[in-house]
């Protein structure tokens, strides 16, 4: 018997779909998470720590929002260059680490460090989640694979104040860094599903970098103190114009090197730069909202962590809720139309707080019905102003588009807290018309955020643009380009 012709060699093994989208889920969900769970540690830390004021704790979370939205945009290139795998395990490894050491610091000072360590090493995970998700899904999936990968962020933010509650309440402020670790071990662990990739190319430009996130924190770090020192100080007035100037430097800088930290080409699209404009007031509404919910929740109301937490909990939900369907209008109407009725709904919600906040608790009459209110507006604005940046841009620089928007987003939250710290003062101190004259400032920013969002009406995309094409593949290339 005469042997047949050999075989035909064995196709090569699929791509490992459902694992490399969990680890980059995963990635982005602990990296957002961490913007909002810790909104529940500042009543703890202040018992704790009595000496600090409200001003020094709020720097836990802003350090992390200003180093987050600083590494946001560069470590996309950064990703091109030491190659995603690699900048995906150092970026969860680090941040696993400086988690640990949060969950182990001896006071505030050394917090703050490692609350900045933390969110730079945040910074490389959501470019690095994200180039994964781009390159190492088949293109039949990629468009759901990115809706995932963005679900998994938003629903982060979400429930982070409920998941904050019930730790604190359970184990203290140092069980929600602790909560990471083991996560973040599994994710690193997993990163060998993810291929293998050569690093290329040159690294970001790290001076626009510094002078980018330092801008970014000096007049923060000016806002949060001015109400302290006088908004007249030369302390004052000093740091504020030295934020602006590194801002500015940073940008100049950007738009010469071969390298840019900062992206700065699609800043001449208008619908880019009106739907980053209403990012980063949004960003303010969205910080600042959450935390005047559990200071007033558990100062004014005294309620304890964790019933702050649980009674935050509806408003989460509904808002998942939305973004998902957000996603869908956003495909039949443009982007334009659902962040501003968006905005609209959440100014609706912030009048009513504004002027019918109760000094006593009145949880089914006023909190559950207003936050519901307001969830509905979050849901929607967070999905559509992300869907408007990247349709403004286009598939090649899709990623690019939708880490600016999240950079821009950050900014404004960090700024945010620090015009809330100048507010209340003093967070233990405050009363309900306290409460409520920051709630209206919340309220003045959906109004801006919501003119800046009107523009985009204007722009409306088509319905098959709301994605990715499930066709495209990008090059390696077009990704450096995208991974911001």
């Amino acid at each position: 018997m005469t042997a047949g012709p050999d075989p035909a060699p064995s196709p090569p093994p699929a791509p490992r779909t459902p694992n490399v989208l969990v680890l980059a889920c995963g990635a982005t969900f602990l990296a957002l998470l961490d913007v909002t769970v810790v909104n529940l540690a500042v009543p703890d830390l202040r018992h704790d720590y009595p000496d600090a004021s409200m001003a020094d704790v709020s720097w836990v979370i802003s350090l992390y929002a200003v180093l987050f939205a600083a590494l946001l945009a560069p470590a996309g290139r950064l990703s091109d260059a030491l190659g995603r795998r690699r900048l995906f395990t150092l970026g969860v490894g680090a941040f696993s680490l400086f988690s640990l050491a949060c969950a182990l610091a001896p006071n505030v000072p050394a917090l703050y460090v490692l609350r900045a360590l933390q969110g730079a090493a945040a910074g490389a995970m959501i470019p690095a989640s994200l180039a994964v998700v781009l390159v190492d899904t088949p293109p039949a999936a990629r468009a759901r694979a990115i809706g995932t990968w963005s679900a998994a962020g938003a629903l982060a933010a979400a429930i982070g104040p409920s998941v904050g509650g019930v730790l604190v309440d359970a184990f203290g402020w140092r069980s929600l860094f602790l909560v990471n670790v083991p996560i973040g071990l599994l994710l690193v662990a997993g990163a060998r599903a993810i291929p293998a990739d050569a690093g290329r190319g040159t690294p970001p430009d790290p001076v626009g970098t510094v002078l980018f996130g330092g801008g970014v924190g000096l007049a923060v770090f000016g806002v949060t103190e001015g109400g302290d020192w006088g908004w007249d100080s030369p302390k004052t007035l000093g740091l504020l114009a030295a934020g602006v100037v590194l801002v500015l430097l940073a940008l100049w800088r950007s738009a010469r090197h071969p390298v840019p930290a900062i992206e700065m080409g699609l800043w001449r699209i208008r619908a880019f730069s009106f739907a980053n404009l209403s990012a980063f007031l949004y960003g303010g509404v969205l910080f600042t909202w959450m935390l005047t919910g559990v200071l007033f929740l558990t100062t004014v109301w005294d309620y304890s962590e964790l019933k702050a937490g649980l009674a935050m909990s509806p408003g989460a939900v509904v808002a998942s809720a939305c973004a998902v369907y957000a996603g869908r209008l956003v495909a039949r109407t443009g982007p334009g139309p659902v962040a501003a009725g968006s905005l609209a709904v959440i100014v609706a919600g912030g009048v009513w707080a504004t002027f019918g906040l109760p000094a006593d608790p009145s949880f089914l009459t006023f909190w559950l019905p207003c936050g519901t209110l307001v969830a509905i507006g979050m849901g929607g604005v967070t999905t559509a102003l992300s869907n408007a940046a990247a349709l403004s841009a286009g598939l090649p620089r899709f990623a690019t588009a939708t880490g600016l928007n999240q950079t821009s987003r950050q900014v404004g939250g960090a700024l945010g807290i620090a015009v809330l710290t100048a507010l209340l003062q003093d967070g233990g101190a405050a009363t309900a018309d306290d409460f409520a004259v920051s709630y209206g400032f919340c309220t003045i920013l959906a109004a801006a955020a919501a003119a800046a969002a009107l523009v985009l009406v204007q722009r409306r995309a088509p319905a098959t643009a709301s994605a990715p094409s499930a066709s495209a593949a990008p090059s390696a290339s077009a990704v450096a380009d995208e991974s911001a």
